[in-house]
């Protein structure tokens, strides 16, 4: 088990959720007889729920910062008829809507967020009211009809890699994309190890870091072949969700923005007497959701081939449970992109399972229901008895061996002070 918790490293919660991913698509594997993972499925897994894991790279951030998000089906769904009828019956380019769809996803978030930030209305209440509006603004502009969308629109949602070079029974842009993928984590774990040498800090056994990069390299890897192998390449809206949780990553963990977020959401007091000004955080995160929102909305549209009415309906509670299974605290302050993704991809490779076992809708939403709910109050009941979260069980000693986890922001940062005495809430993903 040590052995494990050095080359695994990383959030000890996220660490369970990642083993509680691979208990789930091991036991439907054996359940379905192998259809789990099949190509065509893993695809399907991917494009089916590529739009709820884009919400939740928005939704972790609002509820770091201590917010809650209810609208976002709601705006998903009124920039999709947007996007929809600007092709249709203005005739814009499918592009050029695209841009259109994401400006008008960002005045919906100034919007609430001019709200939240300088008025000073919780959170709840003006996304409680905006999922009303927006609601209301799809069913008015569209008259409540289902609006087509053209085939270059789709690919965004239902595109994938085409077939390129010589026939080796692969699709060949898959396996270079996912060797890519692995040849760009090594290389970064080189050049962060050099740093760290560079400047006399200590750093991790060769053959940890070599042990783990090999594991992650097969499983990126064995992923893409078995796309690869199928009649598809690797989705477009996989693409999509790739690049944004790269770049979110990148912003969480390394950006000052990033490092407000999560000073606001742990403190927000002490964050405002350190120098951050957390109204302009709150109007960031409140708008970045929207943005996300309407991408979100136009991948499904272009999935689903038209904009309807009923889009968007409990969108925003996947996203909200894919958070909060990933690791976030209701209280703020405390979360992760790739938490988030896996929390997503665990609810999604339940539901997938579960309709392949013919399980009814009914009794899927009783069991996701109960998912939530008992990982949650898991964590809680441990941390109220200062006991491991609900997958630190797993990780029992690791805070045991290692050294005290210095403060996650930075000397430069004017959020410092302000999570002093919360260092641990800011972890550094991947």
């Amino acid at each position: 088990m040590n052995v494990i918790k050095k080359i695994v490293g990383g959030d000890s919660r996220q660490l369970g959720m990642i083993f509680a991913l691979i208990a789930l698509i091991a036991f439907f594997q054996w359940r379905t007889g192998g259809l789990t993972l099949t190509p065509d499925n893993v695809n399907n897994i991917i494009q089916g729920n590529a739009y709820v894991l884009v919400l939740a790279i928005g939704m972790v951030l609002v509820i770091i910062a201590g917010h809650i998000d209810l609208s976002v089906g709601s705006i998903a769904a009124f920039v999709g008829i947007v996007v929809a009828l600007a092709i249709t019956d203005w005739g814009l380019p499918w592009p050029v809507a695209i841009l259109l769809g994401i400006g008008v996803g960002a005045l919906c978030g100034a919007w609430q967020g001019l709200w939240v930030a300088y008025v000073g209305i919780p959170a709840f209440i003006v996304t409680l009211a905006g999922m009303l509006i927006f609601r209301g603004l799809n069913q008015w502009i569209g008259k409540s009809n289902t609006v087509p969308v053209p085939e270059g629109f789709q690919v965004i949602g239902a595109g994938s890699l085409p077939e390129w070079g010589p026939n080796t029974g692969y699709n060949n842009l898959t396996l270079l994309l996912g060797l890519a993928g692995c040849a760009a984590i090594i290389v970064g774990a080189l050049r962060s190890r050099a740093k760290l040498n560079k400047i006399g800090a200590d750093v991790e056994e060769a053959w940890v870091m070599w042990t783990r990069l090999a594991l992650i390299s097969a499983v990126i890897m064995g992923v893409m072949m078995i796309i690869a192998s199928g009649r598809k390449g690797f989705p477009v809206s996989g693409l999509i969700l790739v690049a944004l949780v790269i770049g979110y990553g990148f912003l969480a963990n390394k950006m000052i923005l990033g490092r407000h977020i999560y000073a606001v959401g742990g403190n927000r007091h002490a964050a405002e007497l350190s120098g951050v000004k957390s109204k302009k955080v709150n109007f960031f995160v409140m708008a970045n959701m929207a943005v996300l929102a309407s991408l979100a909305g136009m991948m499904f549209v272009a999935r689903s081939n038209a904009s309807g009415p009923f889009d968007g309906v409990g969108w925003e509670l996947d996203a909200i449970a894919a958070v909060f299974i990933g690791g976030a605290a209701v209280t703020g302050g405390v979360g992760t992109v790739v938490g988030s993704i896996v929390g997503g991809l665990v609810m999604a490779v339940l539901n997938n399972g579960l309709q392949l076992l013919g399980i009814g809708a009914d009794r899927t939403q009783v069991i996701k229901g109960l998912v939530l709910l008992i990982a949650v109050a898991f964590d809680v009941y441990n941390k109220s008895q200062g006991k491991p979260s609900i997958t630190g069980l797993l990780t029992r000693n690791k805070a045991a061996a290692a050294p005290a986890a210095p403060t996650a922001v930075d000397a430069g940062n004017p959020a410092s002070a302000a999570v002093t005495d919360t260092s641990t809430v800011v972890k550094t993903e991947g």
